[in-house]
C-alpha cells in the first residue's frame, strides 16, 4: 500500500512538474498561458497565440518529457550496474558505454561523420560509439576470462580512459579549433536540441527496461546478495550478469546519445529510492525511475534560467546538486548504520 501511495505521488508530482516546467524559459509565461496551450493541444487543435504555442509545445514540451525520460533512464540504469558489480557506488558511466559515445559524437562534431543523417548524425554517431564501446568491453572482459564485477570495472575503467583519449585526439586533429566547445557542451548534456521525433525511442527503451527489470526484482535481489545464494537459489548467474551488463549498455548507450553525458543522476537516485521503500528491487525500481524523471527535469528548469540567455549544461546542474546531495545522503546512512550497531 506505500508503495502505492508513493508511485502515485510521485506520478502526479511528474505530471505537474512536467506542467510547471513549460513556464519557465528565456520568456516566462503564466500558468493560464501554458495551460490554454496544453489544452487546446491535447484536443487536436492549437493554442490561441501562435507565438505561446510554438514556444510551449514545439520547444519546451518535448524537452521536459526528454529530460524526465532520460532521468528515468539513467537512475534505472543507475540501479542495473549497482547490483551488477554490487557496489552501492556504481556509476552507469563506470563501463566506459559513455566515452564511447563521447568518441561516435565527437567525431560527428569534428568531421562531419554521418552527416547525410541530418539532425540525427550526432544522435547516430553517439549510439554508434557506444555499440562499439559495449562489444569492445565485453569481448575484452570474455576474453580475460568470463563476467565478474571486478572484471567489469577494470575493463571499463581501463577502456574508458582509451576512449577519452580517443575523443581528445579527435579534437587536437579536427580542422575547427572551435570545435572543442561544441564537444565539451555535448560530454556535459543538454535536451535543448529535444523534438517530438527523439522522444519515442529512448521512451520505449526505458519503458521496455523497467518492465523487464521489475519482472527480474527477485534475481536481482538474489544477485545483489552474492552470486553463491543467488547460484543457490536456482539463478544462472553467468546469463544474469550478461543480460543485466547489456541491458544497462542500451539504456545508457540510448540516453547519452540524445542527451549528452549527463552525471550523478544514476549515482544519486538509486540511493534516494533505498531511503524510500528500502533495497528491494521490486518496490526500488520503479520509485528510482519516477525520482530521476522529476529530478532530471527540474534541473533542465534551472539550467535554462540560471544564466539566461545562455543555457548552462546539465552535467554542470547535476554536479552542483549531486555532489553535496550523495555527500548528505552518505552521511545520513552512515549515521543510521551506527545507530543500528548500537
Amino acid at each position: 500500500m506505500r508503495l502505492f501511495l508513493l508511485s502515485l505521488l510521485l506520478s502526479i508530482l511528474l505530471l505537474l512538474s512536467l506542467i510547471a516546467s513549460l513556464t519557465f524559459g528565456s520568456v516566462e509565461y503564466s500558468h493560464a498561458q501554458v495551460w490554454e496551450v496544453v489544452s487546446a493541444r491535447l484536443q487536436g487543435m492549437h493554442g490561441p497565440d501562435k507565438a505561446i504555442d510554438s514556444i510551449v509545445w514545439e520547444l519546451r514540451a518535448p524537452r521536459g518529457l526528454l529530460a524526465a525520460v532520460v532521468g528515468a533512464g539513467l537512475a534505472l540504469a543507475g540501479v542495473a550496474i549497482q547490483t551488477l558489480v554490487r557496489n552501492p557506488l556504481a556509476d552507469p558511466y563506470l563501463l566506459g558505454i559513455s566515452s564511447g559515445s563521447a568518441v561516435g559524437a565527437t567525431a560527428v562534431i569534428t568531421f562531419g561523420l554521418f552527416s547525410g543523417l541530418g539532425v540525427y548524425a550526432l544522435s547516430g554517431g553517439a549510439l554508434l560509439g557506444a555499440i562499439a564501446a559495449t562489444a569492445a568491453v565485453y569481448l575484452v572482459t570474455v576474453a580475460q576470462g568470463g563476467i565478474t564485477p571486478l572484471r567489469l570495472i577494470l575493463t571499463g575503467v581501463v577502456l574508458s580512459s582509451a576512449f577519452s583519449a580517443a575523443s581528445s585526439f579527435l579534437v587536437f586533429k579536427g580542422p575547427d579549433p572551435r570545435a572543442a566547445q561544441s564537444v565539451m557542451f555535448w560530454m556535459l548534456g543538454s535536451v535543448a536540441a529535444a523534438h517530438w521525433d527523439t522522444l519515442l525511442l529512448p521512451a520505449i527503451i526505458v519503458a521496455v527496461s523497467l518492465v523487464i527489470l521489475v519482472l527480474l526484482s527477485g534475481k536481482l535481489d538474489a544477485l545483489a546478495a552474492g552470486p553463491d545464494t543467488a547460484a543457490a537459489l536456482g539463478v544462472d548467474v553467468g546469463a544474469l550478469r550478461k543480460f543485466l551488463f547489456f541491458l544497462q549498455a542500451l539504456l545508457v548507450g540510448t540516453m547519452v546519445a540524445v542527451a549528452g553525458g549527463i552525471g550523478f543522476v544514476g549515482l544519486v537516485i538509486p540511493h534516494i529510492g533505498r531511503l524510500l521503500v528500502g533495497s528491494l528491487h521490486r518496490r526500488l525500481l520503479p520509485i528510482a525511475a519516477l525520482s530521476g524523471a522529476i529530478f532530471l527535469l527540474w534541473v533542465d528548469v534551472v539550467a535554462r534560467i540560471s544564466a539566461p540567455p545562455q543555457e548552462i549544461p546539465l552535467g554542470v546542474v547535476t554536479g552542483v546538486i549531486g555532489a553535496p546531495l550523495f555527500l548528505l545522503l552518505m552521511g545520513r546512512k552512515s549515521t543510521l548504520s551506527s545507530e543500528g550497531a548500537r
